[in-house]
């Protein structure tokens, strides 16, 4: 899965989920195309694309005590989030005792918009 955006940390990615958003409200424009919609977390702020200084992705990391948690969202593709996790773990997966806490955490910080329906994880607990 590419990650969007400039993480501040550079680990590399050992766990990730990606969550179905509801749709979001389209904001009626009565002159011209619509604004991007907002991002669906208050705690998610802009993250450049260096590359592509057009592009609106969102995301919030936090230091845990076993990783980074990334959330990451593409206004392009409102209807998806993607959570990561960053830690200093190289050629292996993320050991199967921390993906139930690394799933806990994302749901801590996705608690405002409720359960969303999972569209896809490596690994799965």
């Amino acid at each position: 899965m590419p990650s969007l955006g400039v993480p501040r940390t550079h680990w590399p990615v050992v766990a990730w989920i990606r969550l179905r958003l509801p749709p979001p409200e389209m904001p009626m424009a009565l002159l011209g195309p619509p604004p991007p919609p907002e991002p669906p977390l208050d705690i998610l702020e802009r993250n450049i694309v260096t590359t592509d200084p057009r592009k609106m992705i969102y995301a919030f990391e936090e230091e845990t005590e076993f990783g980074v948690v990334r959330l990451v969202w593409d206004a392009e593709d409102p209807e998806v989030l993607e959570a990561e996790l960053r830690a200093p773990i190289y050629n292996r997966r993320l050991p199967k005792g921390e993906v139930p806490r690394f799933w806990q955490a994302v749901k801590e910080r996705i608690a405002p918009i409720g359960p969303l329906p999972v569209l896809g994880a490596d690994p799965r607990p």
